[in-house]
């Protein structure tokens, strides 16, 4: 594979991709490899054809691989070709006219707003230890902004603005947006820094925000860790994670009436499609509200149930 260096430069600094995502690429890329190594001798992913391409898929189907990962190694496999179409290294691409399973649409999970209050129950202004209280900050923050993980261990003491009551993140292909604090939020910010300071009295002011016992910026797997940790006191679902705090955050703000534009820009999404998702938990509580307070639904049920 003599071009997929270059094509991991262009992905990190002309397409802005995350490190993650470049991640992602390279380790379907370097699968793809080794399958052609395995099974079809002296093949390397630039002289690949589609009947190659399509054998590598059936072969993960076979293994039970889910939709969603097949279609990310698609992508991540189509992404490559029109690099080296554009570079002028292939004349067509080998994955354009291949299909992938239709992934399961699933509803994003969430956790209820009672639950979430249950969560804040105990007095933040009483937290004088820096890790409990950075615990809870980094809870606070997640459901204050629903930003990504991703985003959430980038924040630098700079990247919030408290007399404007806004906080600058860096989404994915490092585009910016600012999302709105409400005030409480920004008076526990305000004493969670006190408290950072005064527990790390070397940290430089434009150090990362949330940092861990040694003064470190914090990373995603302890932020993983402090939130799974927050949610299985409240809830015995599966998925315990900063996401699915970022799925509260949403939901809840449409819920209780705010426009799904507003969430896309607040969320960071490309696309209004991705947002809509919501909509689905939303109308599923309108059904459930229609159902119990509706007059004739009531009477029908009732009649029914007699």
């Amino acid at each position: 594979m003599p071009y997929t260096q270059d094509f991991f430069n262009y992905l990190l600094h002309q397409k802005k991709y995350s490190n993650n995502t470049v991640e992602a690429y390279n380790s379907d890329l370097s699968e793809f490899r080794l399958f052609l190594e395995t099974t079809y001798s002296g093949t390397d992913i630039d002289s690949a054809n589609e009947f190659m391409i399509r054998s590598w898929f059936a072969g993960l189907m076979e293994k039970g691989l889910k939709p969603t990962s097949i279609k990310r190694k698609k992508a991540s496999l189509t992404t490559y070709y029109k690099y080296l179409l554009k570079e002028g290294i292939l004349k067509k691409i080998p994955s354009k006219n291949i299909t992938t399973p239709k992934p399961e649409q699933r509803l994003p999970v969430f956790v209820s707003e009672a639950k979430i209050m249950k969560l804040f129950e105990s007095d933040f202004f009483e937290i004088t230890d820096y890790e409990k209280l950075r615990d809870r900050m980094i809870l606070e923050t997640f459901y204050a902004t629903g930003m990504r993980v991703s985003e959430l261990t980038e924040l630098t003491d700079s990247s919030f603005d408290f007399s404007n009551m806004r906080v600058k993140v860096l989404g994915k292909r490092n585009k910016e947006r600012l999302i709105p604090l409400h005030p409480m939020y920004i008076k526990m910010a305000k004493r969670y820094n006190k408290i950072k300071y005064e527990t790390f009295e070397e940290i430089k002011t434009e150090g990362s925000f949330f940092l861990t016992k040694k003064g470190k910026k914090i990373y995603r797997k302890l932020a993983y860790r402090i939130i799974f940790s927050y949610l299985s006191t409240v809830t015995s679902m599966k998925k315990k994670s900063p996401h699915v705090m970022r799925h509260t955050f949403a939901t809840h703000l449409l819920n209780e009436g705010a426009e799904i534009n507003a969430i896309k820009d607040l969320l960071g999404h490309s696309s209004l499609a991705a947002t809509q998702l919501y909509t689905h938990n939303t109308i599923e509580k309108l059904k459930t509200v229609y159902k119990n307070a509706h007059p004739q639904s009531q009477k029908r049920r009732n009649n029914y149930e007699s």
